[in-house]
């Protein structure tokens, strides 16, 4: 699947929770349909180079969350229950969204400045990726 390609992991977080996320991430952006077949997990190993066992934890805790089902121990689908995966989806999209928040109050930024600043940025964060990353170049070079 060409879809993986892209993905690389991270040092932040369990490498099953990273391949559950990409799958939330595949779904919510309608890359996977509910229904769709999905990788076996020997095939999604191969495609990824991580180990069998790290992709059946990550099978299993997606079972377990309710996004996948799987037919007797041979394939595994996308759930069909549209609820599960709105409910799944609020919670990808609430977990970031804590944390920003609990970092503006700790800060003592008012909801009405959280506010304004969103309001400010939230059209422009597309343009200002490459700039973020020249910047943190410039302070790299200053150290």
């Amino acid at each position: 699947m060409p879809m993986f390609e892209a993905f690389e992991f991270n040092n932040n977080s369990p490498i099953y929770l990273q391949i559950t996320k990409f799958f939330e991430a595949m779904v919510f952006l309608g890359e996977l349909k509910p229904g769709d077949l999905i990788p076996s997990r020997r095939e999604l190993a191969g495609e990824m180079r991580v180990n069998l066992n790290t992709v059946q934890k990550s099978y299993a805790y997606m079972e377990e969350i309710g996004l996948i089902t799987t037919e007797k121990n041979r394939y595994s689908v996308i759930t069909k229950d549209t609820d599960k995966i709105e409910e799944l989806k609020n919670n990808y999209i609430k977990e970031p969204l804590i944390i920003f928040l609990k970092t503006m109050k700790s800060i003592n930024i008012s909801k009405d400045s959280v506010l304004e600043l969103i309001d400010k940025y939230y059209d422009i964060v597309d343009e200002m990726e490459g700039l973020e990353d020249d910047n943190c170049k410039e302070s790299d070079k200053k150290i």
